[in-house]
């Protein structure tokens, strides 16, 4: 699996300076990512989530193909593969800031 879109997404997001207000467990050195992989989202859910919370990772990942590629894949992938796509690219440069706006989509997601 190439680890490199969700690297330049993570880098724009960070590079733009996207957080959430919300971090709690932001400062722990190792993030929950139980959110992100038991996430029960469809792509198109997780899209829709993404648009109407946080615009600018959207217009990001909507430019894109090789980050919303990646996003397919790991949204159809099974819990444990999703385990090894985020740890494969949690400690690449701009993760710790890409990862919470990533949460956020893939726990918002129901609603959409």
């Amino acid at each position: 699996m190439n680890k490199l879109p969700l690297t330049r997404l993570a880098a724009a997001i960070g590079g733009a300076g996207l957080l959430l207000s919300a971090g709690a467990g932001l400062a722990s050195a190792e993030p929950d990512l139980g959110p992100l992989v038991d996430s029960p989202c469809t792509y198109d859910q997780a899209i829709a989530a993404v648009h109407a919370e946080n615009p600018m990772a959207a217009q990001y990942l909507d430019q894109s193909p090789p980050n919303l590629q990646f996003l397919r894949v790991f949204l159809s992938s099974p819990r444990d593969e999703r385990v090894n796509l985020l740890n494969q690219i949690k400690n690449n440069q701009g993760a710790d800031q890409a990862l919470p706006v990533f949460k956020q989509m893939l726990t918002s997601c129901v609603k959409y």
